[in-house]
């Protein structure tokens, strides 16, 4: 979604700033450093993920500047040196990036993209990256499990109300039509994006009118090729489905309409549906489609299927849009190298008391190994830049905390998973549609395990670090008397 008329330039912590004049007064400004993004942990404890939210990465690299009133903002701070503040005012990012394409499935551990430039516009960006990539990451998987819990079924996106702000409205349905939704109810976003927006009424339709049937007849001869018509505001069983039968009957058969819909919002939607179905089938109404809304999440749709509900489609609003059974992606930003100005690449190692805040040093590469017979992903693989994989010839893997868990691979293809977007701060990918986007990860999805996409329990998905690679990264722990959990 472009919107040229905003500059989000400031939308940044002012730690990125002041280190940046740091680096600029210490003479770093122009250090070439190498940062990582990725995640520690799958949402929901589930097996994967899907990365989402690089189109506006990358609107906003490209719109990078900083204005006049930004500079004498900065400049009022009292911290930042005037030979900074020059050097923002014809400041452009000239950087290198690369990433993972939106919609793939990715796993903890692995780089989703990698920034290389100066340390000042490489730092400088970490905000931005971090908060589209987290949050649309995390409605796109979200999205994916409520879709894989329906079946097939037809999921729009209700959660408008209820997001945290137009942003994360406009962006959270956006990734949801990514992760399997099928509609919207944000309009925008449908004006932006091209997600379908759709929607019929709320109950305050039904009680503007003195009768359930005069408000359920006008709306079908209003939209009679859209008429989906909300049965719960007064009782389902006794009024809400008699009313829609009536209204169906009288304004779209002579019509020779057959297609509508009913939605329900409330009460036990597994005894009521299957009520609702048989009123509707016994009233030649076969095709009417049965839609149910109210809290759902993908826990509670499988359940609903697993009880025989009739159901349709579902609306799932504040439990996608918010993510709210795990609100937090946990994506970060890392520096995993730096070049000494000669051309060399020194691998650089954060340690933690906590083992899983360990980082994996240098500039590197993932591999996705799949099965040539199969075609579904095996393992991934984190290799140093100026590795390659041949998969004409097998491969033995291991766990980097378990060593002693090996795989010998045969078979496999081995596909590159980050792809270069900018160089030399020149946009060089060209975006896809969003329609593109969801078919890769349509096909994404299709490719792993079920084992994997499993809501309790999955199976561990391997996600590997080259034996040269491992090797550093144990060196450099050695070297520093860090505690290891391979040791």
């Amino acid at each position: 979604m472009k919107d040229l008329s905003r500059n989000l330039t400031m939308l940044c912590d002012f730690y990125e700033l002041t280190m940046g004049n740091g680096y600029f007064v210490k003479g770093m400004k122009d250090k070439i450093v190498y940062f990582d993004v990725f995640y520690r942990q799958n949402p929901d404890n589930g097996g994967f993920a899907i990365v989402a939210g690089l189109e506006q990465i990358v609107e906003y690299i490209n719109q990078l500047h900083f204005t006049e009133q930004d500079i004498a903002y900065l400049r009022s701070k009292r911290c930042f040196s005037e030979e900074f503040l020059a050097f923002l005012r014809d400041f452009r990012f000239q950087g290198d990036i690369w990433a993972v394409p939106e919609g793939t499935v990715v796993f903890p551990g692995e780089p989703l993209m990698i920034v290389r430039g100066r340390a000042v516009e490489a730092q400088f960006i970490e905000t931005y990256v971090l908060m589209m990539i987290n949050h649309q990451s995390l409605i796109a998987t979200k999205a994916a499990r409520i879709a894989r819990a329906a079946k097939g079924r037809a999921i729009s996106e209700f959660g408008s109300r209820r997001a945290q702000g137009a942003d994360a409205a406009m962006l959270g349905a956006r990734a949801a039509y990514i992760g399997g939704c099928s509609a919207t109810a944000c309009t925008i976003t449908d004006q932006a994006f091209g997600v379908p927006a759709t929607g019929t009424m709320a109950h305050s339709w039904v009680q503007m009118f003195d009768s359930e049937y005069e408000a359920f007849r006008a709306y079908c001869e209003v939209y009679p090729e859209n008429a989906t018509l909300l049965v719960d505001t007064y009782n389902v069983i006794e009024s809400g489905i008699p009313n829609a039968i009536r209204a169906f009957n009288e304004v779209l058969a002579p019509r020779g309409i057959r297609h509508c819909g009913i939605r329900i919002d409330s009460g036990d939607i597994t005894y009521l549906t299957k009520k609702v179905r048989k009123m509707l089938d016994d009233a030649g109404w076969t095709e009417c489609k049965i839609i149910v809304s109210n809290s759902m999440d993908e826990y509670l749709i499988r359940e609903l299927l697993r009880q025989g509900a009739e159901i349709d489609g579902f609306g799932v609003g504040e439990r996608l849009i918010t993510a709210k059974s795990d609100p937090v992606f946990g994506g970060v930003y890392k520096l995993s190298a730096v070049e000494d100005g000669k051309g060399n690449i020194l691998p650089k190692i954060k340690i933690s008391e906590n083992v899983g805040k360990i980082t994996t040093p240098h500039f590197k590469k993932v591999y996705r190994l799949r099965g040539r017979d199969t075609g579904k992903a095996e393992a991934d693989l984190i290799c140093v830049w100026d590795e390659t994989v041949d998969d004409t010839k097998p491969l033995e893997i291991f766990d980097p905390e378990y060593t002693w868990k090996r795989k010998r691979m045969e078979n496999f293809t081995a596909t590159e998973l980050l792809i270069p977007v900018f160089r030399g701060g020149r946009q060089i990918y060209a975006l896809p549609s969003l329609e593109q986007v969801r078919r890769h990860c349509a096909e994404e999805l299709d490719g792993v395990w079920d084992e994997v996409k499993r809501f309790s329990n999955p199976h561990n998905y391997y996600v590997d670090l080259s034996d040269k690679l491992w090797n550093i990264k144990n060196d450099m722990l050695k070297a520093r008397g860090a505690y290891h959990p391979q040791e």
